[in-house]
C-alpha cells in the first residue's frame, strides 16, 4: 500500500505526516486481499479550508483510492487536523468493509436483498 500525502495551505510538520501514515496504514489490514491482485495507492490531501477562520471546521481531509475496481473518495471536515483525518479513516474503513462483503456474497451466490428472514 503506498501513501500519497499532500498539504494545501498546511504545514506538514513531521509529526502530522506520521500520523497519516499511521491512521491510514492501519487500513493496510482490511486491503490485504485487494493488494494481492495489484498495489493499492491511497492519495490523501489535507488542507486549511480557510485562513482568517480561527475557530469552527476550518480544517479538511481528503482521501482517494481505488478497491477492487470502485473509487473510493471521502472528505470530512473539522476544528483538528488530527480529527479530520480520523474522521476520513472510519469512513474509508467502513467503505472497505461494504465492498469486502459484497464480494464474498457474489462469491457464495448469495444476494443480500433475497436472503429469507429468520
Amino acid at each position: 500500500m503506498q501513501i500519497h500525502i499532500k498539504a494545501t495551505k498546511l504545514d506538514l510538520t513531521p509529526a502530522v505526516h506520521e500520523y497519516i501514515e499511521r491512521r491510514i496504514g492501519s487500513l493496510e489490514q482490511y486491503l490485504g486481499r485487494f493488494e494481492r491482485e495489484k498495489q493499492v495507492h491511497i492519495y490523501i490531501e489535507i488542507a486549511r479550508s480557510t485562513k482568517h477562520h480561527k475557530s469552527g471546521n476550518v480544517f479538511y481531509a481528503e482521501v482517494t483510492t481505488n478497491v477492487a475496481g470502485e473509487k473510493l473518495r471521502v472528505e470530512r471536515y473539522a476544528e483538528d487536523v488530527r480529527t479530520a483525518i480520523d474522521d476520513v479513516k472510519d469512513v474509508l474503513k467502513r467503505d472497505i468493509r461494504k465492498i469486502k462483503e459484497k464480494q464474498v456474497d457474489k462469491k457464495r451466490g448469495l444476494r443480500r436483498a433475497l436472503k429469507p428472514k429468520r
